[in-house]
């Protein structure tokens, strides 16, 4: 590999890092309140296993950060795109920080609303620029409207006393 084809996968190496890096942001929330709170709530019948979610989520991040590095290239840091895409990884982060770290079921199903809101956004932004890159958001989309129902599920099952 010479020099300028490591130069050219600088970048995609930062939205690898960056996306890869709110997971594990996000698993500060997750990790100490899996065994813990989370596994003291009534759980949906649909509940996946909680084994199945971090490699689920690692092969998301992957998925957005090659999409973002796809789009980056074609519409700069400072693109509409970039923002959108910047959003719904912020407001991944957050979810993660309302529903695990705050504990507070209903905000956070407020919060996955928009957030589905935010990648359906993204993804429409990317498939202007680029198709593929659309088309790897897909997944993600999918599996957060999945997140979205389940998010429902779990409100409605473990309503707040009081």
């Amino acid at each position: 590999m010479s020099g300028g084809d490591r130069a050219e996968r600088r970048p995609l190496y930062f939205f690898l890092i960056a996306t890869l890096g709110v997971g594990a942001a996000a698993s500060v929330f997750t990790q100490p309140a899996i065994p813990t709170w989370y596994g003291g709530l009534a759980h949906p019948a649909f509940t996946p296993p909680n084994w199945l979610f971090a490699p689920v989520w690692t092969t998301l991040y992957i998925l957005m950060a090659f999409a973002g590095w796809r789009v980056w290239r074609k519409a700069s840091l400072r693109s509409v795109e970039m923002a959108a895409f910047v959003l719904q990884l912020a407001l991944n982060l957050a979810w993660s920080t309302i529903f695990f770290g705050l504990h507070r079921i209903g905000a956070a199903f407020i919060e996955i609303v928009v957030l589905d809101i935010a990648i359906l956004a993204t993804l429409l932004l990317f498939a202007r620029r680029d198709a593929i890159a659309g088309l790897l958001m897909l997944p993600c989309l999918a599996w957060t409207v999945f997140a979205s129902v389940l998010t429902w599920a779990f409100w409605t099952l473990n309503p707040v006393p009081g």
